[in-house]
């Protein structure tokens, strides 16, 4: 089959006398002779491609077969679709004479943009050399007669427009204008002006602003019409997205609000989305699902991941669902973790607010009303009585575990792979890598197996946090171990000291030893944390899980939260994506003692509590734990804050319980 789709995903798909020709959907190969495709691309499209690359996944197959090759071809012939042959490019603008103002390019035969870097495949192909560099790039200032900036890049100019052709646009003052923020702008626009999503197609973004043409629909609304519209109902796209609208129009700018010539955006830049764009939404929607096939056969049994990834997502459904109504994004899935790359800092523009967990997820527990108020006044009376906490604290820290060597962290060939040297896992309980498929042949790795009541099924793995180069030992652990949660409770940088490697892709893919990492999505649910959502693939078996983390950026690098009610939310969050599955949760920060250890302390007591435990024995539970790493809960602040947080919670349950 010589003309294959999905290029824009498979670096290799193409041979060497082909092109990777964007067409708006996955790519095709080409040779310089045959004409390009442009697919017109709707949601009720997105939705068809989604469900057959969904199908086609579940079939372990990938681009390079025929059979998905065969049937996307055959899907592919029933999406509409312009046929544009090699010639010179023209641009289609519109003007009048008495009134010069930039305009956007609305011709079908402009080549469009790679996509976002930030939303594009990890092997995005090379940009179309279709336009001079300085076509994308909007002048200072609006040229003395219409056409004159175009005409100077020796690019033809055609007077008058072509209804169907033309693309209307709507301005913004969020530059770049994300995706997500665009489509929601759209849909509000849609649903207020009775049309339905489907007559809007090529949708994209452009540094501020959002682009679309109008397919025919019922109304008979044109790309202008629709332009007018959004000026008319400005006030109420602005009160529910947050955005301020500048410009608007089709050809010509419309102005909507006075004093704003500052911000006025030229949109000589629109030349570069003169044809069919990379739909927005369909990248964002079929991102992940492409690069699962590309990758090959997801999940391995009970514990693959592939269900984790499908809770995550209806995590995020539901999130969203609970934040529509407060007219704030907090979504998104262009990269974001570089606002945190040095401590738990939030950019100045963010917008992002937290919601109270208790209203977004109720807590639920097996607890009856007699136990759970028993266990409340205990705990309550513990917080209460400081000498007794003291006292209590001075006997943990004179515990002693037994056995307790550390023999194996401490050896010669090990010790460059310790964080800290203080900070160290015991002997016996340990994790050990496979020295046959580690990278420097060695099973060591500063982590440590915490079980609750059966030793043999471990409920979380305690690590610190990954040195440069223990991130493959990092990833060979969590492939080893089935691992489909990673709870991270540190920033990269505290106070200037480093607390932990970026063991994980800015944006698209890094290969770590025999351990590709696929950045899949990235969310920020709140002031307090983000999600991220990965795909790992073993490249020696071609085997790939899906996995999410959960970064908690709210817990200070010396000390304790101001409040519970972050922690509590973010425990709720990662149980409820974890759904008791049987392998381990990851938990780590710097360290791998104190605020991981405060973690797994409160989730093993509330875990306990919800399956209907009588008597709760929180110094016993700490000793437990310590005794299988040490210096878990390094202070007697934390040891106070679990407390405080399992009191909390335990309120919260009784609250939630039919009286």
């Amino acid at each position: 089959m010589s003309d294959k789709y999905g290029c824009l995903f498979e670096r290799k798909l193409c041979t060497r006398d082909q092109f990777c020709s964007d067409d708006g959907l996955f790519g095709q190969c080409l040779s310089s002779k045959q004409d390009r495709v442009q697919f017109q691309v709707s949601v009720p499209v997105l939705k068809r491609m989604q469900e057959v690359l969904k199908q086609l996944m579940l079939q372990g197959l990938s681009w390079q077969d025929d059979i998905t090759q065969y049937i996307l071809s055959k899907e592919l012939k029933r999406v509409p679709h312009t046929t544009q042959p090699s010639k010179p490019i023209t641009l289609r603008v519109s003007h009048k004479p008495e009134k010069p103002a930039p305009v956007p390019v609305s011709g079908p035969a402009a080549a469009p943009p790679a996509p976002s870097s930030v939303l594009a495949p990890a092997t995005a192909p090379a940009k179309s050399a279709s336009l001079p560099p300085s076509a994308s790039q909007a002048p200072q200032a609006a040229p003395a007669a219409p056409g004159v900036g175009l005409k100077e890049h020796g690019l033809p100019l055609v007077e008058g427009t072509g209804g169907k052709e033309e693309y209307g646009y709507i301005v913004t003052n969020r530059s770049p204008l994300s995706l997500y923020d665009g489509v929601k702008l759209l849909e509000l626009l849609a649903d207020k002006i009775h049309l339905t999503t489907s007559s809007f197609i090529n949708i994209s973004v452009v540094g501020p602003a959002l682009t679309f043409r109008i397919h025919q629909n019922e109304h008979n609304m044109t790309a202008a019409e629709v332009a007018a519209k959004a000026v008319s109902e400005k006030s109420f796209l602005e009160s529910e997205t947050g955005l301020k609208i500048i410009q608007t129009g089709v050809g010509e700018v419309t102005r909507v609000s006075e004093g704003s010539s500052g911000t006025v955006i030229t949109l000589v830049s629109m030349a570069v989305v003169g044809g069919v764009l990379v739909l927005a939404m369909a990248v964002a929607c079929l991102r992940h699902y492409t690069q699962q096939v590309a990758s090959g056969k997801l999940g391995l049994g009970p514990e693959g991941g592939a269900e984790t990834h499908f809770d995550y997502q209806e995590l995020c459904r539901q999130h969203m669902a609970s934040k529509s109504s407060l007219g704030t994004d907090t979504s998104r899935v262009s990269s974001v973790s570089s606002q945190f790359s040095d401590g738990p800092q939030h950019s100045p523009s963010s917008t992002h607010s937290s919601t109270p967990s208790w209203s977004e997820e109720p807590a639920q527990s097996n607890m009856d009303i007699s136990t759970g108020h028993m266990i409340l006044a205990y705990m309550e009376d513990h917080l209460r009585n400081k000498d007794r906490l003291q006292k209590e604290w001075e006997a943990l820290c004179s515990y002693q575990a037994d056995p307790s060597s550390v023999a194996v962290a401490q050896s010669s060939s090990n010790m460059d792979r310790n964080r800290h040297a203080e900070s160290l896992p015991y002997d016996h309980s340990r994790v050990k890598l496979k020295s046959e498929v580690n990278s420097s042949k060695q099973d060591y790795i500063n982590a440590s197996l915490i079980s609750d009541h059966d030793p043999r099924q471990p409920a979380y793995i305690a690590t610190q946090g990954p040195l440069a180069h223990t991130v493959a030992d990092f990833w060979q652990m969590v492939w080893e171990n089935g691992c489909t949660v990673i709870v991270m409770m540190t920033a990269l940088v505290e106070d200037g000291e480093k607390q932990c490697e970026r063991y994980w892709p800015d944006e698209g893919s890094s290969l770590y030893h025999i351990y590709e990492v696929n950045l899949v999505s990235e969310h920020i649910w709140c002031k307090d944390f983000l999600v991220r959502s990965f795909y790992l693939k073993n490249v020696q078996t071609q085997e790939t899980r899906t996995l999410t983390q959960f970064h908690l950026l709210s817990w200070p690098a010396a000390g304790i939260p101001t409040s519970t009610r972050p922690l509590l939310d973010f425990r709720r969050k990662v149980n409820k994506c974890y759904r008791g599955r049987s392998c381990p949760i990851i938990v780590h920060c710097g360290d791998g003692t104190g605020r991981t250890g405060t973690y797994i302390l409160i989730d093993m007591v509330l875990n306990r509590m919800a399956k209907g435990v009588k008597e709760i024995d929180i110094a016993a539970s700490l000793e437990h734990i310590r005794d299988q790493r040490p210096g878990l809960v390094r202070t007697k602040d934390q040891f106070e804050f679990a407390l405080t947080a399992v009191a909390e919670e335990v309120n919260a349950i009784l609250k939630a319980l039919p009286q």
